[in-house]
């Protein structure tokens, strides 16, 4: 071999090693933290999906890895053998950042899987139901993070203001329903294209969040607001969403008609809806619902159940002291109330929870709940229900199915949020059961 042509060669490989060898290495750092962190999902029971979760497509996947360090909630995917795999879907709240990361389009967000379903309204691309005309928006759809649900009330709204606006003139564009964070959204969207629209919450404007413990931070990302400006949090706290929201409404001059409860929407002979409340009807040619679903806890069905000392969220842990207290649960939500209950002097408190682990809940969260109960202060009861309630105490079941009885001054159920299925169904929308799909 001539010594030029060894030479080339000789650069060429000592150039592919300084490229290759660094990437492997790195490769290699971020399968064996995968594999840690696997090994942490199996323990606490995070590879089984609660509700929205991705899926890769392996034969797609080229393993750069981009979705893995965009993730905010960490962990959820890993890398095994050069390519993505879910290891903790459990972790996963629908983000969507690894879905937009992957550069072949290789990971899928989808609700439920092969054999747990989850209840979904039936909604297009573009969140019209199968009713023409009638859209739905944010939790109520799937989707319940703050950036998720801002997003999706732009998008409605600007794909209904392309469409024609024809019909009675004394119809409005747009009838909003809910004022969390999707319907602010797709209110604040209306006002900035100027279509005719009214806004109804039927308690206060906030939504879900307004019903999160005190201090709660609130995960989100900047958002762009209609007539008010660029927000740049990505982590903020319920009093100070709270006070922005106040802020915006304020300078935008957006109306919201609160203590307002949609009780029927009805199509009428002139193709417009009737949206009825307790306080007035609406003549509308489309109803945009962001009613969300805290408005329908799902309740234990337990003899008790009804006396005053139950409760389905906590606004002021302050308010509890001196108290036995029961929490029911084992998501973010029961364990933040726990912590805010066990932080009060006096009390006495217990997570009952049906699972040997927590599931789904934060990192931060699983951290401070594991102080609390090596410091004494909350007692965690794995693997039991709740049977019954009686007015000073709690009855619950164990995995052996032996009844136990405790003193219980106050009971709060963390179980999640069903469809409002009923009011739904009375609009003509359509439920599916989804099996791990889009």
């Amino acid at each position: 071999m001539e010594p030029d042509t060894l030479l080339i060669w000789c650069v060429g490989l000592l150039t592919m090693s300084v490229v290759t060898i660094p990437f492997y290495v790195r490769r290699r750092k971020v399968e064996q933290a995968s594999a840690k962190a696997e090994d942490t999902a199996e323990y606490y029971g995070l590879q089984e999906p609660v509700t929205i979760h991705p899926i890769v497509h392996p034969g797609a996947c080229i393993g750069t890895g981009s979705c893995i360090s965009v993730c905010p909630e960490g962990e959820v995917i890993g890398l095994k053998n050069g390519q993505a795999v879910p290891i903790a879907p459990g972790r996963c709240i629908g983000h969507g950042l690894c879905e937009r990361a992957c550069p072949v389009h290789a990971i899928q967000l989808v609700f439920g899987t092969a054999t747990r379903g989850v209840d979904l309204p039936r909604i297009k691309q573009n969140f019209e139901t199968n009713v023409p005309g009638l859209y739905i928006i944010g939790e109520l759809g799937g989707m319940g993070l703050i950036r998720n649900a801002f997003e999706q009330g732009r998008q409605c709204i600007e794909g209904i203001a392309k469409e024609p606006r024809a019909g009675p003139a004394d119809a409005l564009d747009v009838v909003v329903v809910g004022a969390g964070p999707a319907g602010l959204s797709a209110a604040l969207n209306c006002l900035h294209r100027k279509l005719k629209f009214v806004t109804v919450e039927r308690e206060d404007i906030g939504g879900t969040v307004r019903y999160y413990p005190r201090k709660k931070v609130v995960m989100t990302a900047p958002l762009d607001v209609p007539g008010y400006g660029r927000l740049r949090h990505t982590e903020i706290s319920k009093e100070q969403l709270m006070e922005l929201w106040d802020d915006i409404i304020r300078k935008t001059g957006l109306k919201v008609r609160t203590e307002e409860t949609v009780t029927r929407i009805e199509r009428g002979a002139d193709g417009c809806f009737i949206v009825a409340t307790n306080k007035a009807s609406y003549k509308t040619k489309r109803a945009v619902l962001a009613i969300g679903r805290r408005g329908v806890p799902r309740k234990l069905g337990i003899p008790g159940e009804d006396l005053a000392k139950v409760s389905y969220s906590l606004l002021e842990p302050e308010a509890y002291q001196g108290e036995h207290i029961m929490v029911v649960g084992g998501g973010d939500s029961a364990v933040e109330a726990a912590l805010a209950l066990g932080d009060q002097p006096g009390n006495h408190v217990a997570i009952s929870y049906r699972r040997a682990a927590f599931n789904r809940i934060k990192s931060k969260n699983r951290n401070r709940i594991d102080a609390a109960q090596t410091a004494g202060r909350i007692e965690v009861l794995w693997r039991t229900q709740v049977s019954e309630l009686t007015s000073d105490s709690v009855i619950y079941r164990d995995a052996q199915e032996r009844l136990h009885t405790r003193p219980n001054d106050s009971i709060f159920i963390f179980a999640g949020g069903e469809l409002p299925n009923t009011f739904l169904k009375s609009c003509g929308i359509a439920i599916d059961t989804k099996f791990g799909q889009p």
